[in-house]
């Protein structure tokens, strides 16, 4: 196996990074969760562009570069585990110039707030988080969303595609049929089986590596963006996670619900909305003029 620095999604991360720290921008990382690649994220970089941020979209260790590509080699995807692809990404943020903010979704959210507590972004959004240790709601909307990995233990060294039935429940349950299907056809890739089962054992594990650190004195400012409608995430576990880190008493946290959303707000129609949001809250804590 290719050590992390040689292989070729490696290579193009730390392109982004590179472009980063040439802009001289502040830099906005976006970390996108499973069954997504960071081509997701496209629209979003867009903005925050042309809102004056460097925007870096960096992938998972391994991430194919198309969606193509991803569901022709799911076997890449295997064996990612929380830890690893938390050390991933703080990695590349140590490399760039300025302190970033730190955008994610679903376990990229989880992934966000992993960094946000090592003192790595100078403010972050969670959005749709997957839960840490110490969240404790079960959903029964949850366990049903997970069931596509969790019902199967051999699942736990695998990569997991979803059937469309399977993304129509978790990710697409609030918006209309035709758009679910699109969606589906565009965005979704298999995805390791390994981080959901952390995440479902994070509480009776003590040393889990689904674990924030949710009172260091460098966090940062966070926000948790949950969808109404979220199946995956509901607001059980996004407020639960909320309450965590509302216990910081260094650095502001706060919590907003988006009506009708579903997990699939990154990606669907309404984006904007959700973009926008974390870009108002953004923009409190870093001046990209500056």
């Amino acid at each position: 196996m290719s050590s992390p620095g040689t292989t070729p999604s490696y290579a193009r991360d730390l392109a982004r990074v590179e472009a980063a720290n040439a802009s001289g921008r502040i830099p906005v990382v976006f970390i996108h969760g499973l069954w997504l690649l960071p081509t997701s994220w496209d629209r979003w970089a867009a903005v925050f562009e042309e809102a004056g941020f460097a925007p870096v979209t960096p992938g998972w260790p391994d991430d194919p570069e198309t969606v193509e590509e991803a569901n022709a080699h799911p076997e890449v995807f295997a064996g990612k585990s929380v830890g690893q692809v938390a050390d991933h990404f703080c990695d590349l943020i140590g490399k760039l110039d300025r302190k970033p903010v730190v955008i994610g979704h679903s376990f990229g959210g989880l992934i966000t707030q992993i960094t946000a507590g090592r003192g790595l972004s100078r403010a972050s959004v969670a959005i749709d988080p997957a839960p840490f240790r110490g969240v404790l709601p079960l959903p029964l909307s949850s366990l049903r969303a997970a069931s596509a990995v969790l019902g199967n233990p051999a699942n736990y060294h695998r990569a997991v595609p979803l059937t469309y039935e399977q993304f129509r429940y978790s990710f697409a349950n609030a918006v209309g049929e035709e758009e679910a299907r699109a969606l589906y056809d565009t965005f979704a890739v298999p995805a390791p089986g390994e981080p959901l089962f952390q995440a479902a054992a994070a509480n009776v594990n003590p040393w889990t590596e689904a674990k924030v650190d949710t009172t260091s004195a460098g966090r940062g400012p966070l926000l948790i963006v949950s969808g109404e409608k979220d199946h995956t995430v509901p607001w059980a576990i996004a407020n639960a996670s909320y309450k965590k880190q509302a216990h910081n008493a260094h650095a502001l946290t706060e919590i907003t619900e988006l009506p009708g959303r579903g997990h699939s707000l990154t990606i669907d129609h309404g984006w904007r909305e959700v973009a926008d949001t974390a870009l108002t809250f953004v923009r409190r804590f870093a001046d990209p003029a500056s």
